[in-house]
């Protein structure tokens, strides 16, 4: 698998400054609304781990709207999640606290490749088999 994210520590991102402007999308927010222009991150935070919003706001901003940057997940993200960020638009996840990065690392490793598409890959195995 092509492992497109980039994984944080919380205080990583604590530390990180921004070389461009940076739009934290609420949950409620529709992506289609937000004004884009200059935005080179957008922050999507997930207020507990079983709110799935977050994921559908990446993939309408990665898919629909075209948005290139930085898609970066927020909040209670856990490592169990991360290969499914990855494939919804993620470009950047911050671990939640106490998180080890390397761990989270490997949950690329299990999951080598998926039969569907997606917001990274959107044709499904099939057809790139075939290719």
């Amino acid at each position: 698998m092509n492992k497109t994210l980039n994984i944080l520590s919380a205080g990583q991102h604590e530390a990180e400054t921004s070389n461009g402007r940076v739009l934290q999308l609420p949950n409620d927010a529709a992506p289609a609304e937000a004004d884009l222009a200059g935005v080179t991150r957008i922050e999507l935070h997930f207020p507990k781990f079983t709110d799935g919003r977050a994921y559908s706001q990446a993939f309408l901003l990665r898919r629909r709207l075209g948005f290139t940057g930085d898609i970066r997940a927020t909040g209670d993200v856990l490592i169990d999640q991360l290969v499914q960020m990855q494939r919804m638009g993620f470009t950047s996840a911050v671990l939640k606290e106490g998180k080890d990065v390397a761990e989270a690392q490997r949950q690329f490793e299990r999951f080598a490749d998926f039969y569907q598409g997606d917001a990274v890959q959107p044709a499904p195995h099939f057809v790139r088999a075939e290719a």
